[in-house]
């Protein structure tokens, strides 16, 4: 039995529909990275996943329950969101932001405990940013601020972290950073779920792929054989002439992206 399992989902927004028979699985220690233009209902497919929306048909289930019937903070203790890239209004430090993941853990107006802060840092340690504690995370690199995000999801305790374009705005070596953490992450036995508008990233760290046009499913499977050159034109309407899809090497999955230099 697949961790989360997202079984034949329907969603419309009014009488615009937007999603029609979606399935998909993740397991733990997965990497499903959902491909698909703008307007394809990735967002949407995300935030169901999260038990955000519910859908108008289909079931979205964890571990066999219906997300609809776990209590929001129980849900927050499994699942956790990384945005894309933001800046924050307040310039709260990188280690409060990271604090706030226990949030769910926290009765009824209670303050954080020592075992709290402890779980906060032993994330912010897990992920090489605990040097960053004390800086505000409005001053700190895209790529720190992204990985404070997912250092707070895992001192949130949740297993599975869904991601929408997490790598959105960063330069290309934080980029390849921030995938290369999602890839230790995924060996940890944590099950990553994420949008992406570039078909490199996915063939670099995923286990699987699943292709969105227009809420439908277009195409599922092993990245090496769903990304390729006829799927990349029905899916965005060009035929890319440069980089991997233009006949450069796919690189090989589950291999360290980065190296010391």
């Amino acid at each position: 039995m697949d961790t989360l399992d997202v079984h034949r989902v329907a969603f419309s927004y009014g009488k615009m529909s937007v999603l029609r028979e979606v399935s998909f699985g993740l397991s733990e220690g997965e990497v499903v990275s959902l491909l698909g233009p703008n307007g394809s209902g990735k967002s949407t497919l995300l935030k169901l996943a999260l038990g955000l929306l519910s859908p108008a048909s289909g079931a979205v289930t964890l571990r066999g329950r219906s997300l609809s019937r776990i209590a929001p903070r129980e849900l927050a203790r499994e699942l956790a969101y990384v945005p894309q890239l933001h800046r924050d209004a307040f310039p709260y430090s990188v280690g409060e932001v990271v604090l706030m993941g226990r949030m769910p853990h926290l009765p009824f107006l209670a303050s954080y405990g020592e075992s709290d802060r402890r779980a906060a840092w032993e994330a912010l340690e897990r992920v090489g940013i605990s040097h960053l504690a004390g800086r505000a995370y409005t001053e700190v690199s895209g790529g720190e601020r992204q990985l404070s995000l997912i250092a707070r999801a895992m001192a949130q305790g949740a297993r599975i972290l869904v991601m929408d374009e997490p790598t959105n705005g960063l330069d290309y070596g934080n980029q390849v950073r921030f995938l290369d953490r999602m890839l230790r992450l995924s060996r940890e036995g944590f099950a990553c779920l994420f949008s992406t508008h570039h078909p490199e990233q996915a063939l670099a760290v995923a286990d699987r792929v699943l292709m969105l046009r227009h809420g439908l499913v277009l195409a599922e499977g092993p990245p090496s054989q769903i990304i390729n050159r006829s799927n990349i034109v029905e899916l965005y309407g060009v035929a890319p002439r440069w980089g991997i899809l233009g006949g450069g090497e796919i690189p090989s999955r589950r291999t360290p992206l980065t190296r010391e230099v």
